[in-house]
């Protein structure tokens, strides 16, 4: 356009043009026809944790002989919503790199990875090629195995009040007899065995241990109360993750685990063992557990208890109460299961509601919407002491806190051996 009015700029024009032309081909024979490529590949896991962050790695390496700059744009299943993904980065000639970022999956199922791309150019950065790896790679998303390894190994550790689980002091012994031993200083002298001693003419003592092989049971009410979202997880998510860890802690623990889920019905039921596949087929079936929009039906959940489980059990019942109303329609089959189980009542703060109430009010709507949230807030308390009064053990909980406070309720009930 200029050497319209320059005619002599047009010789200096064409120059640089046919200079660019000739860079171009030079570029894509370098990146296309050179031998030489990238080589790359997705690391997945066999299987994503859900609510946790899992490790995706990609591997890359150069066979270029030359120097090459890259960019990864990987297909990241639509669930996560992640459309800005990319990775910038150069190659040196012969030169292998790992990239490691993590992704936090907030449902179950199966999640679909598309292609890996990658864009490498050469120094001249002209012309880029395209390398596409691992297409079409598909990852079922279980229940929070990771939280699993976790709160096993704190379960049985001596440094629990350092990860958040308080201390619970042992009330006394269970009655499951282990051995006569000799009487050392600190052993509880209420336990000494004066038949053995009198014939051994030293004190010798009774050890107790644990009782062993007691069911343990988790219900999970699958009802409309349970699909509220918090931290981008559902009411049912938490208490499935809940449940997976419990189990697990309870096997170890010798005792029985088990669960089954209700709403309008009582299924996946799991009967309580503590065989070496029960873990295995506990996750499978939590993670094929969908929520319902249906009210739930505590009467069938009673007739089904007292129907299949004749032997006393710990009950972990996981549920939502908002109002005292909604409890008082169900407190009447609560305390008949309580009447032959051991039953805990595990229910949820409203964190939403508990942030907003804390929010400074300066208008009179603000006053009046924060005074019917600490109303809600103050039900909840009244709903815990309503079930207390009928003597039912209960856990009031923020959603995140639900799998530490639930171990914390179970290892003292083992503590003060009420089951």
């Amino acid at each position: 356009m200029l050497s319209y009015l320059f005619p002599n700029l047009l010789g200096v024009v064409q120059l640089f043009f046919y200079m660019a032309v000739i860079a171009v081909l030079v570029d894509f024979v370098l990146v296309f026809i050179s031998k030489g490529a990238i080589e790359g590949e997705r690391i997945l896991p066999d299987k994503f944790s859900n609510g946790d962050q899992n490790p995706i790695t990609i591997r890359l390496q150069n066979s270029y002989l030359f120097n090459v700059g890259l960019k990864v744009l990987d297909e990241i299943p639509h669930q996560f919503q992640k459309r800005d993904f990319e990775i910038n980065s150069q190659l040196a000639k012969g030169e292998e790199k790992v990239f490691n970022y993590e992704l936090r999956p907030l449902e179950r199922g199966e999640y679909a990875f598309g292609n890996l791309n990658v864009f490498a150019t050469s120094p001249l950065k002209l012309v880029a090629r395209r390398f596409t790896f691992n297409s079409e790679q598909e990852i079922p998303v279980y229940p929070s195995f990771l939280q699993l390894q976790k709160y096993e190994l704190m379960a049985f550790s001596n440094r629990l009040i350092e990860f958040g689980l308080k201390k619970i002091r042992r009330i006394g012994h269970t009655m499951e007899f282990e051995q006569i031993k000799e009487y050392v200083q600190g052993d509880d002298i209420r336990n000494i065995n004066w038949k053995a001693t009198a014939k051994k003419n030293q004190l010798m003592i009774n050890q107790f241990q644990d009782e062993k092989s007691q069911p343990i049971y988790s219900i999970i009410d699958k009802g409309r109360v349970m699909k509220m979202p918090f931290k981008g997880l559902s009411l049912l998510d938490y208490a499935i993750n809940a449940t997976l860890v419990i189990s697990g802690i309870a096997i170890k623990k010798q005792d029985k685990a088990g669960m089954f889920a209700f709403s309008n019905d009582v299924e996946n039921r799991v009967v309580a063992e503590r065989r070496s596949a029960q873990m295995n087929l506990i996750l499978e079936t939590l993670y094929n557990m969908r929520t319902n929009f249906v009210e739930s039906d505590y009467s069938r959940l009673y007739i089904d208890i007292k129907r299949n489980l004749n032997h006393r059990s710990l009950l972990l019942l996981y549920t939502n109460f908002e109002t005292l109303d909604a409890l008082h329609r169900q407190l009447p089959y609560l305390q008949a299961i309580s009447k032959q189980h051991l039953l805990v009542v595990v229910f949820f703060e409203n964190t939403e509601l508990t942030k907003f109430a804390s929010k400074p009010a300066t208008t009179s709507q603000e006053i009046f919407e924060q005074t019917i949230a600490e109303k809600f807030i103050y039900e909840k308390k009244l709903i815990v002491n309503e079930l207390r009064k009928y003597g039912m053990q209960t856990i009031l909980t923020k959603p995140e806190d639900l799998t530490i406070n639930t171990i914390n309720k179970y290892l003292e009930i083992k503590a003060r051996g009420l089951l």
